[in-house]
């Protein structure tokens, strides 16, 4: 028996060892996050405040940026042909962390906490429905105090903050991934504001997006209409097609669209008219073959109408690749540091709001709760995807909203303007920083998690990007 009594002490005081390090990390990390709280939350609530869309977010840019050069970062500006893309390091030995940072918003949305809906009346017609002002916030936040552990325990590795534009539509990471700019990195942490706390080993659905311009010939719609080819026809016929498409494609596919332009006057008919798409699928490949058959009806209606049509190709974005080593170390800390408690000014403005929701799937007091750990799949897509492909990436996901709210609500953007929001931001920042220091604390995990990630793409994987060689779309949100 002397055999299963020595494996049994080994156990216990293996874990005796890595509850006694996670102590340790908490600690030292919670000191440093508590220290940069102000700065970082103000910093938070002022890219909300002046919340600016993908490849337009210089104010958003220039904040974080300016924020990590003054604590000792090396900032790179205007990375991969993108003006508000940056990378800001510390350190110049040693493994390489990244920790990702987001700081877009979506259009169309008011900018406001008010627990109720409002007329979008702001300066730039953004609202940040997707909590990027926390996300990009809490990773430099993240990085200080990574970079502060670093500097106190004289430890060697280097600390990598990427800001990454555009993430909503525009595939900013996939042209800094496309770049090299991750050619060198070791690991790859992230985090997403949303209305649970949880680590979960998380897939997504890969995605590619086109406007489908169609050309047609002016005329008076009553007077000459023999005389007029109208492109709206086209975008009609075109997404009449689509329709009937979807009964015969698989059926964890997501096709969606919206017409951008379409005409100004009934009795005009209009001879150019332009229609977005998305096309998703968990499988890059079937990604492909789908957007080539939406193509496809794009060049039938053209026929169908007389009308001409061409395409562009606005972004493409791989499915997330999970990477179980790193991610059960982030769900560990996420799990010691706990949910969050309301206050009762809190906890009153969680009531009125979630009075708004429709059939909401959770109930206050949820976020006081850390999600167990399991294997996940989002519908939606994000160019974290990308890195994942080539770089080990785990992430996580932290209740800045009130429980039950959508991610790109009025509802998002209204709790991210709140302490909600910031509790939620806190908490991402300390597990971010605590996973990075426990990580640098032992090399051995990053050489497990590249094996895994060797494991799940396969000996013949070529990263090649879904976008193609196209230059980054700076005015897509613009046009």
């Amino acid at each position: 028996m002397g055999w299963k009594t020595n494996s049994i002490q080994r156990k216990v005081f293996s874990f005796i060892v890595v509850f006694s390090l996670t102590l340790n990390i908490s600690a030292s990390v919670d000191e440093s996050i508590q220290k940069h709280k102000k700065h970082f939350s103000n910093i938070a609530m002022e890219i909300w405040s002046n919340a600016e869309l993908g490849y337009q977010e210089t104010q958003s840019s220039q904040l974080l940026a300016e924020a990590l050069k003054k604590e000792g970062f090396i900032v790179k500006e205007s990375v991969a042909g993108i003006p508000t893309a940056f990378t800001a390091e510390y350190g110049s030995k040693g493994p390489v962390i990244a920790i990702l940072g987001e700081f877009d918003a979506l259009p169309g949305l008011a900018q406001t906490n008010s627990p109720f809906k409002e007329i979008v009346d702001n300066e730039t017609g953004a609202g940040h429905a997707c909590g990027h002002h926390l996300f990009g916030a809490a990773s430099a936040w993240a990085a200080v105090s990574i970079k502060e552990w670093l500097e106190d325990n004289n430890i060697q590795g280097r600390v990598r903050f990427y800001g990454t534009p555009a993430e909503e539509g525009g595939s900013g990471k996939v042209y800094m991934v496309r770049k090299g700019l991750f050619n060198d990195v070791d690991i790859v942490l992230h985090w997403h504001p949303d209305d649970i706390n949880s680590a979960n080993s998380r897939t997504s659905n890969s995605n590619k997006s086109a406007k489908f311009t169609f050309n047609g010939i002016s005329s008076h719609a009553a007077g000459a209409p023999e005389q007029g080819r109208s492109a709206l026809d086209g975008v009609e016929a075109m997404n009449m097609m689509v329709n009937m498409m979807r009964e015969h494609i698989p059926q964890e596919s997501r096709i969606h669209y919206v017409i951008t332009k379409g005409g100004l006057a009934p009795n005009v008919v209009p001879d150019l008219a332009e229609v977005y798409y998305y096309v998703r699928h968990p499988k890059m490949h079937m990604v492909e073959e789908l957007f080539n058959r939406v193509v496809k009806t794009a060049e039938g209606a053209a026929i169908g109408t007389d009308t001409s049509m061409s395409y562009e190709v606005m972004h493409g974005n791989y499915s997330l690749l999970p990477n179980d080593v790193i991610q059960k170390i982030m769900h560990k800390n996420l799990d010691s540091f706990g949910g969050i408690t309301y206050s009762e000014e809190e906890n009153e403005y969680a009531k009125t709001i979630y009075k708004t929701f429709v059939k909401p799937t959770l109930k206050i007091g949820s976020q006081e709760e850390i999600s167990a750990y399991q294997t996940s799949h989002s519908y939606g897509s994000t160019d974290v995807g990308d890195v994942s492909w080539v770089v080990p990436t785990a992430g996580i996901r932290t209740a800045t909203w009130v429980p039950g709210t959508a991610a790109h609500s009025w509802q998002a953007v209204a709790s991210g303007g709140t302490t909600i929001g910031l509790k939620g931001t806190e908490l991402a920042a300390k597990t971010i920083a605590a996973t990075a220091v426990e990580i640098f604390s032992n090399p051995l995990i990053i050489k497990e998690a590249k094996k895994e990630l060797e494991q799940r793409v396969g000996d013949d994987f070529v990263y090649k990007a879904l976008l193609g060689d196209r230059k980054p779309p700076l005015n897509y949100r613009v046009n």
